[in-house]
């Protein structure tokens, strides 16, 4: 038969659409043309097919070859569709029957000597064939990954020349299974902080609703020791969401990360725009979906350019971001808990309780307006994290350890959970009304802060999020005045 299809999977964003490799032979002067929207790495598939092909002791047809990939309006890019051209060829030339490539698809950059290379973004086409009930034949090195959904049906092959013998029947290869969790390691534990009891509590509060956290501190206070720990804190990741955190991570390019453990993120204050929130020409995730489903911290905040901050506001609200390029737009998830840590001046020293900061007033102002209204408006809790005395730092006390905090981090969720299916930080407007309803005391008070520290309607709904995430780690159905009191008290920068 001088045609043949074989089956396989582009790589769009987080998705991998399926792509119909279309082989024709044909009489005439041997020549080989792909067609079908391919970038620069497809169109060179034709040079290592063709070794690779004699290599592995084929036969490559002197004969007019036209390999169209359908749909042909789908940027293809990548080494991926290799292996596909390769069986394509065999299988219109006669080498290999079209019937072997049945409910089967194929992916994997060939060397030149028949060997498969792996692949980036191989765990969402292992989804997307898993739905469609077909088989998915991947390279060795990305098999243990490809094998993570259940019922998947995954082989990991080696080479070329072992595949077709598989396919014939002659040396079957076994099915591939999914490598044990070997990324898991001790997370760092809340027991190594000392002192700062109003950071841990803001900390607790934080993980409980899955809100936002800006820590503002002189240096070598414990910013970032306490924001290393809040993955301890928080509640493990379940299979689907497990899956998902790993399917980004594959498409970014980055090493596998552990099952059930939130991701922790922590980009440079160098970092660009872009690196943030994603991009390329064709779209790659960027530090917030990396993040997704975890922690971003952003350590010396103020010393991010504005214009990178700026671009977080839109996806703290929404939970994703949306890439649009000339030619496409594609939306990446990007439900992040971002916490923060700064200096409370150019020099760090501003309220330490030395003489060594020498900031002008000006000067502290300017600091601190690198941030920008808005964007603090969308952080939920503001705290300070004094200097500590020698004395705390020599108290051989332990403190609680991550274990005990979690447990009531996980109590509170479950709460959130049974009476709203969300955590408390994706409250909407009508849940808030439902779930938030404050009695005529409490009321009261939030009017007063209100006026007090001209707070806009977006602070207004954080502080109630906040206060009912406090009521829940009390165990209280109603939200209190002391829950309401605490809430506001977060609210450093508005004060200030």
């Amino acid at each position: 038969m001088s045609l043949a299809l074989v089956y396989t999977r582009a790589a769009l964003g987080l998705n991998a659409p399926l792509v119909t490799v279309e082989v024709h032979l044909s009489n005439g002067l041997p020549a080989l043309a792909i067609v079908g929207l391919p970038e620069a790495a497809v169109r060179e598939s034709k040079d290592r097919v063709r070794s690779a092909l004699i290599n592995a002791g084929f036969e490559f047809p002197q004969r007019r070859l036209t390999i169209n990939l359908a749909p042909a309006d789908l940027p293809k890019e990548g080494g991926r569709f290799d292996l596909p051209i390769a069986l394509g060829i065999l299988a219109a030339s006669g080498q290999i029957s079209v019937e072997s490539l049945q409910q089967r698809e194929f992916l994997g950059e060939l060397a030149l000597t028949g060997e498969l290379r792996p692949i980036l973004g191989v765990l969402s086409a292992s989804l997307a064939a898993t739905k469609d009930q077909h088989q998915l034949f991947v390279p060795e090195e990305n098999a243990a990954e490809a094998a993570r959904p259940k019922e998947a049906h995954i082989y990991g092959v080696k080479d070329l020349a072992s595949l077709c013998q598989h396919l014939s029947g002659e040396s079957p290869i076994s099915q591939a299974q999914a490598s044990p969790n070997l990324n898991v390691r001790p997370l760092p534990d809340l027991i190594d902080v000392k002192g700062q009891h109003r950071a841990r509590r803001a900390l607790e509060i934080a993980a409980a609703g899955g809100h936002s956290l800006l820590m503002m501190g002189p240096p070598g206070t414990g910013k970032t020791l306490l924001a290393s720990r809040l993955p301890s804190i928080l509640p493990p990741l379940d299979d689907d969401t497990s899956l998902e955190v790993a399917t980004i991570h594959s498409v970014a390019g980055q090493q596998a990360h552990a099952f059930g453990v939130a991701p922790f993120r922590s980009p440079h204050h160098t970092a660009s725009a872009a690196a943030l929130v994603g991009g390329g020409s064709n779209p790659r995730p960027g530090e917030i979906t990396l993040a997704h489903h975890g922690v971003l911290f952003l350590d010396e905040l103020p010393e991010f350019d504005r214009k990178v901050l700026e671009v977080l506001r839109e996806p703290l609200e929404s939970g994703q971001v949306v890439i649009s390029r000339a030619a496409k737009q594609m939306t990446f998830p990007a439900g992040f808990q971002l916490i923060a840590a700064m200096n409370p001046c150019p020099c760090g020293f501003l309220g330490d309780g030395t003489p060594r900061c020498r900031c002008t007033p000006d000067q502290v102002q300017r600091y601190r307006g690198k941030l920008s209204g808005p964007l603090l408006d969308r952080i939920d809790l503001h705290i300070d994290v004094p200097s500590l005395p020698a004395s705390a730092l020599r108290n051989t006390d332990p403190s609680e350890s991550s274990a005990i905090v979690r447990e009531r981090v996980l109590i509170a969720r479950a709460k959130q959970q049974a009476r709203q299916q969300t955590t408390n930080k994706a409250l909407t407007p009508s849940l808030l009304d439902k779930h938030c309803a404050l009695g005529d005391k409490e009321a009261k008070l939030l009017d007063q802060a209100m006026q007090r520290l001209r707070l806009s309607a977006r602070a207004y709904h954080r502080i109630l999020r906040v206060a009912r995430t406090i009521a829940d780690l009390a165990d209280s159905e109603a939200i209190l005045i002391p829950h309401i009191t605490e809430a506001i008290g977060y609210r450093l920068l508005d004060r200030q």
